[in-house]
């Protein structure tokens, strides 16, 4: 097998013109029916658990070395908990909303693809 020819071939696919076909368009409809859930859930998901941290700190006295913050610290990381808790259901949610406002779109658009071929 001639591994320069793959080489060549692979970099003169990357220098060419890209055309805009269906396929391109159905994969950019999946991603714009997906992306709002996945933002949601990675910065609900890092406020989370950052919410837990500050809990656990409070309440194994790393700061504030009160009784007062220690019982202050258990209520924000049980916050923290129930934030982590929730996300994936509220993920499942919102990608189900995002999927049923493009589902007739993308199933258009598959459709127009499966009977090209």
């Amino acid at each position: 097998m001639n591994t320069d020819k793959i080489y060549a071939e692979s970099i003169a696919k990357e220098y060419a013109p890209k055309d805009n076909s269906k396929v391109i368009a159905l994969r950019k409809l999946d991603a714009k029916a997906k992306m709002p859930a996945t933002i949601f859930t990675y910065t609900f998901g890092i406020i989370s658990a950052l919410v837990l941290g500050l809990g656990m700190c409070l309440a194994m006295q790393v700061i504030g070395g009160t009784p007062l913050m220690m019982a202050i610290g258990i209520v924000i990381g049980i916050v923290g908990i129930i934030g982590a808790s929730v996300n994936y259901p509220i993920y499942k949610k919102i990608l189900e909303k995002g999927k049923s406002k493009y589902a007739s779109d993308i199933v258009e658009l598959a459709r127009q693809i499966s009977e090209q071929e």
